[in-house]
């Protein structure tokens, strides 16, 4: 599956580096040196890394055949994506990727269906679960207070105490 793993942004410098918006888990996996990451709009890519550094927080990528400032700011906006296999990214077994939670069921421990995810917003402090509830969007906090049984497998989560979200 190609996903985005992270967002080409301003260059940095005059050697031809960009800071990257980084939109995975795994940048010392995705970014490493050497490393081919497809692009959208593909007529921009591939890409061949050549530099990798981290700057006051910020990760800075050089790229095969664009040396300078001038290069690199043609880059920018760029979605970076590789090829994942989310079920050999899931190192233990609360480990999920996004796309295997979206269309999962979510029901209660009576059985009770409350709705399907439809998305999973990523935020600061959890992620968050999204279902079309009684016409409407509903949240989830991703957590295991609220859902302590996920089966990938079935595409079931199964929610405990959501009366408290209500």
């Amino acid at each position: 599956m190609l996903l985005v793993v992270g967002r080409i942004g301003r260059a940095h410098g005059v050697r031809g580096e960009a800071t990257i918006e980084v939109r995975t888990d795994s940048p010392e996996e995705r970014f490493a040196i050497g490393s081919v990451l497809k692009t959208d709009p593909e007529d921009k890519g591939p890409l061949k890394i050549i530099g990798a550094k981290v700057h006051s927080g910020t990760l800075l990528l050089s790229f095969e055949g664009y040396n300078d400032r001038s290069a690199v700011e043609r880059l920018r906006n760029v979605l970076l994506l590789a090829e994942i296999t989310p079920a050999d990214s899931n190192v233990t077994e609360d480990d999920f990727h996004i796309s295997q939670i979206l269309g999962c069921k979510v029901i209660d421990r009576s059985g009770k269906e409350w709705g399907e995810v439809k998305e999973v917003l990523q935020l600061p402090s959890q992620d968050t679960l999204v279902i079309t509830y009684q016409g409407g969007d509903f949240l989830i906090p991703f957590v295991k207070h609220f859902t302590p049984d996920i089966d990938i497998a079935s595409k079931i989560i199964t929610a405990d105490n959501l009366e408290e979200l209500l």
